[in-house]
């Protein structure tokens, strides 16, 4: 194998990583895409590359921009009020570095998925209502619930997107790897 061989290989098993880290909430995603497609324009010829990086680009801003509506969907469509957005951005943070009591187990990835649905419930719950304490509950297990599901819907959507570019990374750029004019 060439170097040029191994470096491209690198840069397409790269974006088959930024495909998972799509997915995975504390891996870099389409960040990963757009910079192997960048590398790629270092090393081969930029206008070989250019629909790479115009997909890979748009993939990018797409990714982050479901990232941060996903969640506050899932809310909206959920009845959460502004209250278990609040906690479930606070549940994020404090399940993503270990400090909620339930889960003193399971690191950050856990923490992330448990940590909004604990804090939404919580905040609706913190909600002043003048609501019976067991409807209160079922009104604030819902926007938990509906917390999580827009996030995970979220990381489908970016992980589809991703994979997306991390193909059209392979095809368009297929024969600059292998060595083929």
């Amino acid at each position: 194998m060439t170097t040029t061989t191994l470096i491209y290989v690198a840069l397409l098993l790269t974006t088959f990583v930024g495909v998972i880290g799509a997915v995975v909430p504390v891996m870099p995603g389409p960040s990963l895409i757009l910079g192997a497609s960048i590398i790629a324009g270092f090393l081969y010829h930029w206008d070989e590359v250019t629909i790479t990086l115009i997909v890979s680009s748009v993939v990018l801003v797409m990714c982050f921009a479901i990232e941060q509506l996903s969640g506050i969907w899932g809310a909206q469509k959920a009845g959460a009020s502004h209250w278990g957005q609040i906690g479930s951005i606070v549940g994020l943070f404090l399940g993503f570095f270990g400090l909620l009591p339930a889960l003193p187990l399971g690191g950050p990835l856990v923490g992330m998925f448990f940590g909004p649905f604990i804090g939404a419930v919580v905040g609706e719950l913190l909600y002043p209502r003048q609501l019976p304490l067991a409807e209160r509950f079922n009104i604030s297990f819902k926007a938990g619930v509906g917390i999580v599901l827009g996030s995970v819907i979220g990381l489908i959507l970016q992980g589809l997107l991703s994979l997306v570019a991390a193909i059209v990374f392979a095809v368009t750029t297929w024969h600059l790897g292998m060595g083929i004019s």
